[in-house]
Order: C-alpha cells, then sequence, then structure tokens
C-alpha cells in the first residue's frame, strides 16, 4: 500500500515538472513534498489502525481457545449472593468453583452481588453481553433471581441454580443439599443435646433464615419435622418463632426479644445456621446461659466449630461445599461442551413450588457435626486444625481429638 502511494506521488511530480515553468515548479515541489510527507503518515497509520483491528478480532474469537482454530472462547458467568451471610460464599465455593474452571480450560467470571439486587441485576446483565455459555447463580431473592434468568434463557444461555433454588426461575438444573434433610438434622440435634443435658421438657425458640430464601423455608420444613413428635406430646413448646435474616445482630436482637416475652424460660434454640447463632450465643452469653441453652447452627464455620468445642453451640450441619463446588463445576463444563449431564451428576428433582414443576437436581446428603466429630470436618479437608484450634481453643481440639 505504501509503494502504491509513492508511486502516484512521483507520477504527479513527473507530470508537474513536463508542463510547469521552472519557478513555479520550485514552488510546487516544496508544496508537493510537504503534502507527500502528509499522506504518508496518514497511508502508514490507517495501516497500523487496519493491523491492530485485525489483531483484536483475533483475540476476540480465540479467547481461551487460541490455539484450537479461532473457535468461540468457552465461558462460564458465576453469580455469588454476599460476603456476609455466610464466610463460605468467598472462603470456599470462589476458590473451589475457579480452580475446577480453571482446569478444564474454561474462561470463568466469577463476582459477587454483595447483598445488592441491583449489582446483582447488572452483573447478569453483562455477563449475558459478554457471551457466557453457561450462567450460574446464588440468587438473592427468587424474584431478582428469576428476571435474571429468564434473561439468559432468552439469550440461549443454560442457567444452573447453586445451592439456593430459585423459584418461577425455571433453572436448566438446581445443584445444592437436601435442603430438608439439613433443617431435620439441626431439630434432631436440638433434641440428641437436651436429651443429653437431661431436659425431657423444654421451652424451644426457633430463629429461621431470610423468608426470601427458599432454603430457608427447606430448612424450616426440616426441623418442624423433627420436632413434631415431642411438640405433639406437649414434650416441647415452641415459645418464639423469628427470622434472624442469616444476620448475627439480627438473630441476636429477635432472640433478645422472644427471650424477654417468655421471661427467661427457654431451654433450646434451633437457629438456622452458624452466623445467627453467633448472635444468638453472644445474647446468651450476657445472660450468664452460654453452654445452658443448647443452640443448633448450619455450615460448620469457622466460629460455628469453635463454639462447639467450646460448649456454647451445641452442633451444626456441615455440607461438604467441595462436593457440591465439584459438581456444579462438572455440570457447567458438560453443559458448555454440548454434553448432556448423566445419572452421575443429576441425582433427583426439587420440585418449583411457583411453577409446579420438578427441577432437574444434583443433591449431596449433610452431615450432623457434634463436639467429637468436629474432627470429620477437618479430616474431610474443609478446614486446617490450624485454622480452628488457636489460643484458647487449641486445648480444647486436643481433647476432642482434632489434628
Amino acid at each position: 500500500m505504501r509503494e502504491y502511494f509513492v508511486f502516484r506521488i512521483a507520477r504527479v511530480r513527473e507530470v508537474d515538472n513536463a508542463v510547469r515553468p521552472r519557478a513555479v515548479r520550485s514552488t510546487a515541489m516544496k508544496e508537493s513534498k510537504v503534502m507527500r510527507n502528509r499522506f504518508l503518515s496518514v497511508a502508514v497509520a490507517t495501516m497500523a489502525v487496519g493491523a491492530l483491528a485485525l489483531a483484536g478480532c483475533g483475540s476476540d474469537d480465540g479467547g481461551s481457545d487460541a490455539g484450537s482454530g479461532g473457535t468461540a472462547a468457552k465461558k462460564v458467568g458465576v453469580i455469588l449472593p454476599d460476603a456476609a451471610t455466610s464466610p463460605r460464599w468467598e472462603a470456599n465455593d470462589r476458590p473451589l468453583l475457579k480452580a475446577a474452571f480453571d482446569g478444564a480450560g474454561i474462561t470463568a467470571n466469577i463476582q459477587n452481588a454483595d447483598g445488592d439486587k441491583a449489582k446483582f441485576g447488572t452483573l447478569c446483565d453483562s455477563m449475558i453481553n459478554e457471551g457466557v455459555s453457561v450462567l450460574l447463580i446464588v440468587n438473592l431473592d427468587s424474584d431478582s433471581g428469576s428476571a435474571c434468568l429468564k434473561k439468559a434463557q432468552g439469550a440461549g444461555i443454560k442457567t444452573i441454580d447453586y445451592d439456593r433454588l430459585t423459584l418461577g426461575g425455571e433453572a436448566s438444573y438446581y445443584v445444592s443439599f437436601d435442603n430438608v434433610q439439613v433443617g431435620k438434622l439441626m431439630g434432631e440435634g436440638l433434641t440428641k443435646c437436651l436429651t443429653d443435658a437431661g431436659k425431657t421438657k423444654a421451652n424451644i425458640v426457633q430463629i429461621n433464615g431470610d423468608p426470601t430464601d427458599n432454603n430457608a423455608a427447606l430448612f424450616k420444613q426440616g426441623y418442624v419435622e423433627a420436632l413434631k413428635p415431642k411438640v405433639d406430646s406437649g414434650d416441647y413448646t415452641i415459645v418464639g418463632d423469628q427470622t434472624g435474616k442469616w444476620d448475627a445482630t439480627v438473630a441476636g436482637t429477635a432472640f433478645e426479644q422472644l427471650y424477654t416475652q417468655a421471661g427467661g424460660k427457654v431451654d433450646g434454640v434451633v437457629s438456622a445456621n452458624d452466623t445467627m447463632a453467633q448472635g444468638i450465643i453472644a445474647r446468651l452469653t450476657a445472660n450468664g446461659l452460654n453452654g445452658k441453652v443448647p443452640v443448633t447452627g448450619q455450615d460448620a464455620s469457622k466460629e460455628g466449630l469453635q463454639a462447639i468445642l467450646s460448649g456454647n453451640q451445641c452442633m451444626t450441619v456441615y455440607k461438604a461445599i467441595k462436593k457440591e463446588a465439584d459438581t456444579a463445576s462438572k455440570l457447567a463444563i458438560a453443559l458448555i461442551n454440548g454434553q448432556t449431564p448423566g445419572s452421575d451428576l443429576v441425582n433427583g428433582s426439587v420440585k418449583d413450588t411457583v411453577l409446579n414443576k420438578d427441577v432437574p437436581s444434583a443433591l449431596a446428603t449433610p452431615q450432623a457435626i457434634f463436639k467429637d466429630s468436629v474432627k470429620d470436618v477437618i479430616a474431610d479437608g474443609f478446614w486446617k486444625a490450624s485454622d480452628i484450634c488457636t489460643g484458647q481453643y487449641a486445648a480444647l481440639c486436643t481433647s476432642a481429638g482434632v489434628q
């Protein structure tokens, strides 16, 4: 291209020299030289921009698969809910999912909505626009989650509900635990703790999860079913039933109010997760009742396990997040590669009560954890002993067999 422009300028100068007087030609030559330099500069710049544009197109087409003939990159979008309701999302789920996708050569865009529905929607739109093949979400509530899933499905994107089912969202698949069973383990765990303490009669307070979270309803279904025989017989009385919204402060305040209403006569507490249990235990401690009133939990958080070792919390429910994340990533990878997941991944279904449809599901089995089984969580690699057995907990770990 540059040679062509040089040739044309030279040709114009030959003609110009042949027909113009010398004085005119001298002035024209100077002007021509300036114009030629400007013309060449523009031409070179144009060619450079064209080359960059071509290079950019090659990068977009190739992505992480640039060596496979320029095919489009394989992408998955992941939206986590927050970093406050449970430490698991950033401490466990993010690194586990990222490692799995990286290992499979999948480009993963993993973002956290920080409990903000508007941000959740923005992240959803952004991932759809960037062309992910699969969108995996943990919803903040079913309304905003459903809006996101429907947009993705309208764009031809496969969708996965992770840990929480989005009612009305019609996700392609759901990956979680048997959450009714999680609740049953909490109800059975509280009964065991009360029985071990020699209490056959008990006033029970239930501090539930956020009502916008479908899992909270499933957990409650489980522990209500587990406690029903004792309640029906009159051995147990439910003296309080309130949401703690997955928040330690909210849960502590709710418990304090119910404790006051019951005249301080509370014998046991069903707390739907470890985060809320911390707020409840703080209020029990202020009343000199920590370790005397058993409290349940869920998530096997660091603080929850330490509270169990110290006797302030009677049990938690361990959900092997590594297995959940592994299943979700394998499912997403299969979908990205155009495969239909088999029964080794999809082992059941869960009813979407809004659409009255069964959602194909991959469900893992939860485990109840008491003081003598804290070591099981460590052995499974969910936490290291050095994470739990710090300071005052070192001796408690030794006595509980945690290594």
